[in-house]
């Protein structure tokens, strides 16, 4: 069957991930776009004996490339030419959405519009003329509410019969003294231009005049590509002077007027009617109020993490039980011999005590999804805006901080969504301090066992020393390494809208997925070379002090004195922990429990509560795990950078802990 490749593109909450989860349902992958650490979603989708391959840009506003999200999609478009593009446009916000429609018919992509979210079109009683908008700028338009799957039969067979069309030219009148320098340039770029560009000599001399650095670059490997850029730079100099503004304002405001124009004639609104307060409108008087939104805020942090405990526990005893129950039945089964204790101590008993926790992950993610898909997590960013810029960190940061609470490996690729390099760095060198999934099978853990009655108050407590350290740090890293103001935050915030199940589901599901892979993989590698290491040298007690664990253990244990458990299975397990955080439980389950008591029963014999909380305290803030510090170093692109996050937060870990045990020693 032949392959069409297809794209969709679309501002942030657009819907864009909707209708990708419709037209491809399971069949996707994701990976990461060539020479970035940015996620990278494909699916594929039959249809009428074709195999349609879809490609999910990056949400993005525009194609003028000032973040790498916009590099990206420009980049996908000039280069790759996919057979159709499909741009997904909020119908109940024209104005804004259609900027990005614009630019991609001045790209001449050959455009489809999925006009989304018409069921609120209708709400609002406006009448949209499907059929005008689709004559005036050539392309077709089909209405759909995605969510509902309305409409999206008619983009199926639309997506088909574009494939072949073939776009007419789209020209926006942009003054006379701009089309004239756009001439000379067009005349210029057709001259030295190779077929490794298909963006039309028009678009690329328009985005040269608008000083886009990511077009020169590209112009620039042509023949007479620096005399190109050289004369667009003295060509934008002088309209510059000319207009008496820069060049890309002008061109901007030129956009705009023209889609106020084309809204106001497809579109109409009810006359003498006032436009009354929408709900989501009287909805962020309150989340968005300055005294009151932070408090939501973390009411919000802290109900989630509440379900997590009061709904995830119960049915991690099930788990716990289920695990046990088949590790004592493989002893059985089999007598005790090395290959059983390797299944049953081992594998079973060192995978089992980190899966036990996958309810709670699951619920975690969970309640993420539904806030993102409800709309607001952008308001989380919004709140959070003004004491971001108190500690030098860009508004948006607040977005890939509260991503760390899942993980920290996808919070830090999100950074890339930060234009400026210094908000960039700075954000990526504290998200390790954001308390994520893997770490919370330790706390439920520990103070399940020694805080029974206060489990959600200390690990609520937890994430918000994490964030505390993260603050302090980015106020010390910014006096320190940076210099100059971090710039605004500008980003639009969606309406509220009724999550959808299927995206919470789909969003919750991929997210855990990775954590249930690392147990599958990272985590089975390292609970296997912990029992061999308890197992060796041979004929000593498995775990004992005097296997090549409890060595390792011993040279380490010293350091964890001052903090309270400064013994050598303790020592073991935060040294496993660099390899997966969610591995610490299970080298824990392997060193310390015996065949025929849990670990919870078990710890007490080790630990007391202050030592168990200063044990909470360092695997909080020690070292990150081997793939975060990997991500670190990719996002970087420097040792320096990534020497200083895992030194720094060794140190932090390690003082905050014997700070905590050692005061908590003088008021005891």
């Amino acid at each position: 069957m032949a392959e069409i490749t297809i794209c969709l593109g679309g501002n942030p909450n657009a819907g864009k991930t909707t209708v990708f989860n419709k037209l491809t349902g399971a069949h996707q992958k994701v990976g990461n776009w060539p020479g970035v650490t940015v996620e990278k979603k494909e699916g594929e989708y039959a249809y009428l004996g074709k195999t349609i391959r879809v490609v999910d840009l990056p949400g993005t506003y525009s194609l003028t490339s000032y973040s790498l999200d916009e590099r990206i999609a420009s980049d996908f478009l000039v280069k790759e030419h996919p057979d159709v593009t499909v741009v997904i446009v909020d119908a109940s916000n024209l104005e804004s959405n259609f900027y990005l429609v614009i630019e991609l018919l001045e790209l001449g992509a050959n455009l489809v519009i999925d006009l989304n979210m018409m069921d609120v079109v209708r709400h609002k009683k406006w009448q949209l003329d499907v059929e005008k908008l689709s004559k005036t700028l050539g392309v077709p338009v089909i209405p759909t509410v995605a969510k509902k799957a309305e409409g999206l039969e008619a983009l199926r067979q639309t997506i088909m019969s574009a494939r072949d069309h073939q776009p007419e030219p789209f020209k926006i009148n942009y003054g006379l003294e701009v089309e004239e320098a756009l001439g000379e340039l067009t005349d210029l770029i057709k001259r030295s231009k190779d077929s490794s560009l298909y963006a039309p000599n028009r678009w690329l001399a328009l985005k040269l005049l608008e000083n886009n650095t990511q077009i020169k670059e590209w112009v620039r490997t042509l023949p007479k590509g620096e005399q190109i850029v050289s004369k667009s730079e003295d060509l934008a100099t002088a309209l510059n002077d000319h207009l008496g503004r820069d060049v890309e304002a002008f061109v901007i405001e030129k956009r705009f007027g023209f889609i106020s124009g084309l809204v106001k004639k497809c579109c109409r609104k009810p006359l003498g009617v006032e436009e009354r307060i929408s709900i989501s409108d009287k909805i962020d008087q309150l989340v968005l109020n300055r005294w009151l939104g932070i408090p939501i805020f973390l009411v919000f942090m802290w109900f989630t993490f509440k379900l997590v405990f009061d709904l995830g526990n119960p049915l991690a005893d099930y788990i716990d039980g289920g695990f046990s129950w088949l590790g004592g039945q493989t002893t059985a089964l089999l007598g005790k011999s090395w290959f059983s204790s390797l299944l049953s101590e081992g594998i079973i008993g060192g995978v089992g005590s980190v899966l036990v926790f996958l309810p709670n992950i699951l619920i975690l993610f969970l309640m993420i999804g539904i806030l993102e898909d409800c709309g607001y997590m952008s308001r989380a960013a919004f709140v959070m805006d003004r004491f971001m810029q108190r500690l030098g960190l860009h508004g948006k940061s607040s977005i890939p901080m509260i991503l760390g609470f899942g993980c920290n490996i996808p919070a830090i690729m999100a950074c890339r969504t930060l234009e400026f390099p210094k908000d960039r760095i700075l954000t990526t060198l504290i998200n390790p301090f954001m308390s994520c999934s893997a770490r919370l099978p330790i706390y439920i853990l520990f103070a399940g066992t020694f805080f029974p009655r206060q489990t959600g108050a200390v690990i609520f407590s937890l994430y918000l020393m994490g964030i505390v350290v993260a603050i302090m740090t980015a106020l010390l890293f910014n006096k320190l390494f940076f210099k100059g103001e971090s710039s605004p935050l500008i980003m639009e915030l969606p309406p509220y809208r009724l999550p959808t199940v299927k995206n919470i589901v789909m969003h919750m599901w991929h997210r855990a997925s990775v954590f249930i892979k690392n147990a599958g993989t990272i985590i089975l590698a390292g609970v296997i070379i912990i029992w061999l290491l308890a197992s060796m040298p041979v004929g000593v007690e498995y775990a004992s002090e005097q296997s090549w664990i409890g060595q390792i253990g011993k040279l380490f244990a010293p350091l964890f004195v001052p903090a309270g458990f400064g013994f050598w299975q303790a020592a073991v397990a935060l040294m496993f922990g660099i390899v997966a955080k969610e591995v610490v439980v299970g080298t824990l389950g392997t060193l310390l429990a015996g065949s025929e008591k849990g670990l919870s029963e078990v710890l007490p014999q080790f630990f007391n509560g202050l030592a168990a909380l200063s044990f909470m305290v360092m695997s909080l803030l020690y070292i990150p795990c081997i793939a975060t510090i990997g991500v670190i170093r990719s996002e970087t692109n420097s040792w320096k950078w990534t020497g200083l996050a895992v030194g720094w937060s060794l140190l932090v870990g390690w003082l905050s802990a014997v700070v905590l045990y050692q005061l908590g020693q003088l008021f005891a």
